[in-house]
């Protein structure tokens, strides 16, 4: 690819998309530095001027993919409209929905081992995304008298690790996605039937 000029902003942008077709072909510790440079059709040293290493450039592919799932987290919680119980069902779609639409920004999230102690913006960015799904299991919680609701912490992290274990294996869109006899909506809905069932929620906002 020929080497091109950039204007201020835009070579950051460049080499974020570079990296994102890398971990699309290779996956996120696949690639170096110096392929990404090459793949944006910039000069090895290009890099550096918008990042200290080839882990700063993935901190930041997985802050936008952690901003781009908010995103989507957020219009299918819809602030519990219709009503919290089909909200909250349409939280779980989404979260499959974005591992199989946008694979390579799910691997950077999850899968490049980047330190949020290094690089703390990466952290607010997935506590933002996480804070939609306590919001609707908080929302759920409400529905039951106070003395028998479950931790409403708990319940989000408990969903939040079904959801991402069944769109890590089964609803992703690249190589690694396994087969079912099943949707992996089907699978997960069946998953949250029976957790919430256990948690007394099986009628509860419906």
């Amino acid at each position: 690819m020929p080497r091109r000029s950039y204007h201020h902003g835009n070579l950051r942008e460049a080499l974020v998309q570079a990296a994102l077709g890398l971990i699309a072909s290779k996956g996120p510790a696949g690639f170096t530095f110096a392929e990404a440079a090459r793949s944006a059709g910039v000069s090895p040293a290009a890099p550096y001027r918008h990042f200290r290493d080839r882990d700063a450039l993935l901190a930041d592919v997985a802050h936008q993919g952690f901003e781009r799932f908010e995103a989507f987290l957020a219009t299918a919680w819809n602030d519990g409209r219709p009503d919290v119980r089909t909200a909250f069902s349409n939280l779980g779609k989404a979260y499959l929905a974005f591992a199989r639409t946008e694979p390579a920004y799910y691997s950077a999230m999850f899968e490049a081992g980047i330190s949020t102690a290094e690089h703390p913006e990466l952290r607010k960015a997935s506590d933002h995304a996480f804070a939609i799904v306590r919001t609707a299991s908080e929302a759920l919680c409400a529905s039951l008298p106070r003395e028998s609701r479950p931790p409403a912490l708990m319940m989000a992290l408990h969903v939040w690790a079904t959801s991402h274990g069944i769109a890590s294996l089964f609803a992703r869109g690249d190589t690694s996605r396994r087969s079912l006899p099943m949707t992996p909506e089907d699978l997960l809905e069946a998953a949250m039937l029976i957790y919430l069932q256990g948690l007394g929620l099986d009628s509860a906002a419906s």
